[in-house]
């Protein structure tokens, strides 16, 4: 009993640290800047600042930049991933637990100590300043390989067998039986990494140039450059409407990641 209350004032504490932030935004965005500093029951409601922060900012170029961007990435990383994990999981072939045990390497690498040569990789390919480039050096992603290998690894090999027998080539076992049953790792891994690139910054901050490939991270720091001074309201307006497509999809679909996650043994 003791460790259950613990264990639950913990998860709390937790909370109120994440809450307290997102509230004072909440607070800031819809009350004058008179009153971003502090808390007043009878500060009057507007919305004059999310009009402010849109005015100042090309949030459409930026929503849409940042949506091709994650939707680009996460297409590229289910195939690569799912063709690499596949192989290291059923295929025979000399030097693969080398291979691998390379795969598992990059997860203890910072992506940010890559960035001088990915930039140099980028600027021989000629792609700098593309929304392509900003999502090239994630195509790849270890963590994936990593996960779906796992998952690959359980399931039976009677049903690869019998599919076989019926006739199926390799690339239908793999979209017929290995993938459906991988599902909850899919749908548990697409939320780490759209939420990650969503919210990635330094890198597509160093390879973009121009407001067309920019994303919508890099597009807020217009609000923190201003030569007029920092306006909270407008600033926490302006995350707000970056943040609220991610915090949106997980209150509509809260359970089903929860259920994703457990179902991935993720912890």
């Amino acid at each position: 009993m003791k460790t259950n209350a613990l264990d639950t004032l913990g998860a709390w504490l937790l909370g109120l640290l994440w809450f307290l932030p997102l509230l004072y935004a909440v607070w800031a965005a819809f009350h004058p800047s008179a009153y971003a500093a502090h808390f007043d029951l009878t500060a009057p409601l507007t919305l004059a600042n999310f009009a402010a922060a849109w005015e100042a900012a090309p949030f459409a170029r930026y929503f849409v930049n940042t949506f091709l961007l994650v939707t680009m990435v996460l297409a590229a990383q289910f195939v690569l991933c799912t063709l690499a994990a596949y192989a290291f999981a059923r295929f025979e072939f000399k030097g693969r637990d080398l291979m691998f045990m390379l795969v598992l390497l990059q997860l203890m690498i910072m992506p940010d100590v890559l960035i001088v040569e990915n930039y140099r990789a980028m600027s021989w390919l000629g792609v700098n300043d593309t929304i392509f480039a900003i999502g090239l050096p994630y195509f790849a992603s270890a963590f994936g390989i990593f996960l779906l290998r796992q998952t690959f690894k359980t399931v039976p090999r009677e049903l690869e067998e019998a599919a076989r027998v019926e006739g199926a080539s390799r690339w239908q076992i793999l979209m017929r039986v290995y993938v459906p049953l991988a599902k909850p790792i899919y749908i548990a891994y697409g939320l780490v990494s759209v939420s990650y690139h969503w919210n990635n910054f330094l890198w597509p901050l160093i390879i973009t140039k121009s407001v067309n490939t920019r994303p919508i991270t890099v597009g807020l720091q217009v609000f923190a450059s201003s030569d007029q001074g920092i306006d909270w309201s407008v600033i926490t307006a302006a995350t707000l409407l970056s943040a609220a497509p991610l915090l949106i999809a997980f209150l509509l679909f809260q359970r089903q990641f929860v259920q994703s996650f457990m179902r991935a043994g993720i912890r």
